[in-house]
C-alpha cells in the first residue's frame, strides 16, 4: 500500500512541476498582448454576428457563429504568440524588437515557427561572478567557478551519483560543484 502511494506522490509531483513551468512560460506574455488578444476576439466575435448578418448572402446563424469563434481565437493566439516572442527574446539576450516584427512580418506563422526554431538558450547567472553563461558549460569563462561535476578525464559534465564517466570510461568520484572557484590548470 506504501508503494503505491509514494508511486501517486511522485506522479502528482511530476504534474506539479509540468503546471509550474507552463504556468511560467504563459506569465512571460505582456498584459498588452492579453489585452490585444481580447480585443481581436471580441471584434471577430462582432463582425462575424452582426455585419455579417445584414448581409443577403450571409451564412446562416451556427456557421457565423463558428467561424466568429474560430477567427476570434486564430486572431487571440497569434497576438500571444508575438507577446511571448517579444518579451522571450529579450529573456535570451536577442534583439526583442528584431524577432517581433519577423513574427509579424512574415506570412502564414513563418516568422515565429523560425524564431522557435533560431531562438538562443536561456542563459543563466554565475553563482561566483554573476556572469552571463549559457547551458552546458562547465566552468564560468569570466572565474573559471566550476559549474557541474565533470570528469577528471575528458572534462564532460556526468551525474552527481555517476561512479564512472560515460563518455570515457573514467572512474569519477562523487563530485559535487565546489563552493570556492576552481582554476584551470595552465
Amino acid at each position: 500500500m506504501t508503494n503505491s502511494n509514494e508511486k501517486v506522490d511522485k506522479l502528482m509531483l511530476a504534474r506539479d512541476e509540468t503546471q509550474t513551468g507552463l504556468t511560467v512560460e504563459i506569465g512571460v506574455v505582456p498584459p498588452w498582448a492579453w489585452a490585444l488578444a481580447g480585443i481581436a476576439f471580441v471584434a471577430a466575435q462582432w463582425f462575424f454576428n452582426i455585419p455579417l448578418a445584414h448581409h443577403s448572402d450571409a451564412p446562416p446563424a451556427w456557421a457565423r457563429a463558428l467561424l466568429g469563434l474560430v477567427a476570434g481565437i486564430g486572431a487571440g493566439c497569434f497576438l500571444l504568440l508575438i507577446g511571448y516572442i517579444n518579451r522571450d527574446a529579450k529573456r535570451r539576450a536577442m534583439s526583442p524588437l528584431l524577432w517581433t516584427i519577423v513574427a509579424i512580418i512574415i506570412p502564414n506563422a513563418l516568422g515565429i515557427i523560425l524564431y522557435f526554431i533560431l531562438r538562443q538558450p536561456r542563459s543563466s547567472a554565475c553563482p561566483q561572478c554573476g556572469n552571463a553563461i549559457q547551458t552546458g558549460f562547465n566552468f564560468c569563462p569570466r572565474c573559471s567557478y566550476k559549474l557541474s561535476p565533470s570528469c577528471p578525464q575528458c572534462q564532460r559534465v556526468v551525474g552527481m551519483n555517476d561512479v564512472y564517466c560515460p563518455y570515457c570510461g573514467t572512474a569519477v568520484r562523487n563530485q559535487a560543484a565546489p563552493e570556492s572557484p576552481t582554476k584551470l590548470p595552465g
